[in-house]
């Protein structure tokens, strides 16, 4: 009669807040899509603009090869003018020698930049089909936990292991590699000696850490969901509330944001079901600024997935800066090295040309000029020097007061 009336009064006020919670999951949801969709908007973005910057090192890397192509072409048709057929072989092999190493330098840049430009495509696309995955996962991790919590009964013991179980498996899944981006039940001394035991320590890039704690208590969350009694329920949702007030401040106390001085300025506290936070949000709505004002983030398996893809995706960053900076390194070193080969063959157009004047100025003292050296031994022949063969260089015929008669000429 009345007694039934009331109960299913009361289990329809049970499902209207049941609704609400999940409207409101779900309103939070999408608005964390839409911050993924602006945040995947703005790495395709970027990439678009290392793409571009990528096709202009390319063009300019291109423009470089022409121009040194075309001076030394230039440099190797004057070496071979004023070369002999000796000289003119050895230096076509060493120019070869020189520009196979410099066209082999351009193709790897070439390839490398295409990899590049590969792998933020495939970065992208990954990231944006992880993104839709995301909230199905989400929510299946949030229904096992829910039926493993009411397993538990209340065992602190095993529900920790459990909420440090559901972590390593997030922690599996985003990508990060256990030992090199982050590690876990890490513990060391401070120099003032005190001792650290965090659950997890996400590395970052540049020497920064993230940490990050999963020994939050849901021993009244799953009793305010299990519990029949509705004033009982929302006791225990209120004592759930306090738990988790009363772990922020331990965690604040702690100061593990201030254990090293690459440390980040918050931890953060990972509460292993969705519906344990929700339902402390929805019974205290200034929690999360409770937390944040004593720099500790509060986070669940949907929001720590993606602060991770995060620091996975800095990551990526990260090395392609690395990269970019070995490229740019590289593209130096070889210009030096054309520079000098600039230099080289100059210098070896400079010494052919003095060789040249040399061989011009000898060969003026032997034939041509008063009393030169050809004219001097024609001389010696004329007064009867025997010689089987004759001088056939050309050679001045002026004149000279000093000439001895011809003695043909004179017989």
């Amino acid at each position: 009669g009345a007694a039934r009336v009331e109960a299913q009064a009361a289990r329809v006020s049970e499902l209207t807040e049941d609704r609400d919670g999940l409207t409101d999951a779900l309103h939070h949801a999408r608005h964390q899509q839409s911050q993924l969709e602006t945040r995947l908007a703005e790495a395709r973005l970027r990439a678009e603009k290392d793409a571009e910057a990528s096709a202009r090192e390319i063009a300019t890397l291109r423009e470089l090869r022409a121009e040194m192509t075309q001076q030394f072409r230039l440099l190797s048709a004057e070496t071979l003018r004023v070369q002999q057929e000796d000289l003119q072989r050895s230096q076509n092999d060493q120019l070869s020698a020189l520009l196979t190493p410099f066209r082999d330098q351009v193709d790897r840049f070439q390839t490398e930049l295409q990899t590049r430009n590969k792998v933020l495509d495939e970065e992208s696309a990954r990231l944006r089909e992880q993104i839709l995955s995301l909230h199905n996962r989400s929510e299946q991790i949030s229904r096992e936990a829910v039926n493993l919590t009411r397993a538990l009964k209340g065992d602190k013991q095993r529900q920790g292991a459990w909420g440090e179980m559901v972590l390593e498996r997030i922690l599996e899944d985003s990508g990060l590699m256990a030992g090199t981006h982050y590690d876990l039940q890490s513990s060391w001394r401070d120099e003032d000696g005190k001792l650290w035991r965090p659950d997890v320590v996400v590395k970052m890039p540049r020497g920064k850490v993230m940490v990050i704690d999963s020994k939050v208590s849901l021993n009244d969350y799953e009793m305010s969901v299990t519990h029949e009694d509705p004033a009982q329920a929302e006791a225990a949702l209120r004592r759930h509330v306090a738990a988790i007030r009363a772990h922020i401040a331990t965690l604040s106390g702690k100061g593990y944001q201030r254990m090293d001085d690459n440390s980040v300025d918050y931890v953060l506290m990972f509460i292993p079901i969705e519906g344990a936070f929700s339902d402390a949000l929805r019974a205290d709505p200034g929690l999360a600024g409770f937390a944040m004002e004593r720099r500790v983030g509060l986070t669940t398996p949907t929001t720590l997935m993606l602060t991770l893809r995060t620091v996975e995706h800095i990551w990526a960053v990260e090395r392609r800066e690395s990269n970019a900076v070995e490229i740019a390194r590289r593209a130096g070193q070889l210009y030096d090295k054309v520079a000098g080969l600039v230099e080289a063959m100059e210098g070896v157009g400079r010494a052919l040309d003095q060789a040249n004047r040399a061989q011009g100025q000898a060969m003026d003292r032997l034939t041509r000029g008063s009393g030169n050296v050809i004219r001097q031994v024609e001389m010696l022949r004329s007064l009867g020097a025997r010689a089987s063969k004759q001088i056939a260089l050309d050679h001045d015929r002026g004149d000279d007061p000093d000439a001895l008669p011809n003695p043909e000429a004179a017989e």
